[in-house]
């Protein structure tokens, strides 16, 4: 796809920001309500799709351009990048990893969000650790049965298909070798929803619990038919997860600082416009400096993601500083803003709500630094 069909798509996107989301996301986002409207608006703008290739009917958009739309919406409302993230991530998964007849049947369907998708990965006793994971798929003659839970899955209760992680392997060392992925499907035997989970931020999107009693899912569904490969297909997946909730935390970012330079140009005190006090300038001048550098970390892990090379150093690099500046940004639009930016009035306090759950989503920031440090050694001669 040229780049100016990409800018229009950009274009589109922001416009939907300003028209649809702005008038209606306070509401929303205080009574946790989903978006339907808003997702289904998504779904017509071709959203869904934005990383299927066009021969299964998607847009075919680069990483680059993921990026910026999920910058766009969070400065909207982070929820509804979150809602297209998981999505993304199992649509990434599935043409990369899946089999011919697996890319058939669901791609199409997940570009035009007929289907909508998630990751099923964290459990509740497991969290970062992966190969710690319980829930296990025995293998029969005509299927696998599957029983555990996962937790904390976005799209839980909305989506209609899951990219399920789960141990075929209970005795191979080491433990990752006995991982493998399923394509599970809401209507499977054996398969519900659990509680929704009630949020601090990240609101409006459903987090639900995924439980499995003897699920019952065919062959043909296990990822790329192959058995073992699961933890390399999701740690693949994971890299442009990371890149999606650096480049929502960059969109965050962006607004909180706008909205506090406009506030800035507005707001008197001691006889004069709070932006003429060294104070306030010195904040403008660090938060400003602390965005560029977080959407240029963005940028390289999407760039060379677009290039097929491998950015779990990149995407790790990139969800941990943009999604620390994140914080520290929304805390600093506070400040500027004073006891306006703590009321519900503006949205300063929701971005501030919506801050850590990208410290805290796809991989926390502790395992981030692990990760970094491990590929930093590995890479220095």
């Amino acid at each position: 796809m040229n780049d100016e069909i990409s800018k229009q798509i950009i274009s589109t996107v922001k416009n939907f920001v300003k028209q649809d989301v702005h008038p209606v996301v306070k509401n929303l986002e205080e009574n946790d309500i989903y978006p339907e409207d808003l997702a289904n608006k998504m779904a017509e703008l071709g959203l869904f799709g934005i990383n299927i290739s066009q021969k299964y009917g998607g847009l075919g958009l680069s990483y680059k351009n993921l990026a910026e739309i999920f910058t766009e919406l969070s400065r909207g409302w982070m929820s509804l990048a979150g809602i297209l993230g998981t999505h993304t991530l199992a649509c990434y998964m599935i043409e990369n990893y899946g089999t011919e007849f697996q890319k058939q049947q669901y791609l199409p369907k997940l570009s035009t969000g007929e289907i909508r998708a998630g990751l099923g990965l964290t459990e509740s006793h497991s969290g970062s650790d992966v190969q710690g994971i319980k829930t296990f798929a025995k293998k029969k003659s005509e299927g696998y049965q599957i029983n555990g839970s996962k937790m904390f899955i976005t799209n839980g209760s909305k989506g209609n298909l899951f990219i399920l992680v789960a141990k075929t392997n209970l005795e191979i060392n080491p433990k990752y070798k006995g991982i493998s992925c399923f394509l599970l499907e809401d209507s499977d035997q054996g398969f519900s929803v659990g509680k929704k989970l009630d949020k601090l931020g990240y609101r409006g999107v459903d987090t639900c619990e995924l439980i499995l009693e003897d699920c019952e899912i065919p062959l043909n569904r296990l990822l790329g038919g192959e058995e073992g490969a699961g933890f390399r297909q999701v740690m693949d997946g994971l890299e442009t997860g990371r890149i999606n909730v650096a480049a929502r935390s960059v969109g965050v970012a962006k607004e909180a600082f706008n909205l506090s330079v406009e506030y800035t140009k507005q707001r008197e005190t001691f006889g004069k416009k709070i932006q003429e006090h060294q104070m306030i300038q010195s904040i403008i001048a660090t938060m400003a400096t602390k965005i560029e550098a977080a959407d240029l970390l963005v940028k390289k892990a999407a760039n060379l993601k677009d290039q097929g090379l491998r950015v779990d150093l990149e995407s790790g690099m990139a969800k941990l500083y943009s999604s620390e500046v994140c914080q520290e940004i929304c805390m600093d639009a506070m400040r500027i803003h004073g006891g306006y930016g703590y009321t519900k009035d503006l949205p300063i306090e929701r971005f501030y709500r919506d801050a850590p759950l990208m410290i805290i989503g796809e991989g926390t920031n502790e395992i981030m630094k692990l990760l970094i440090a491990k590929r930093v050694y590995e890479n220095h001669y």
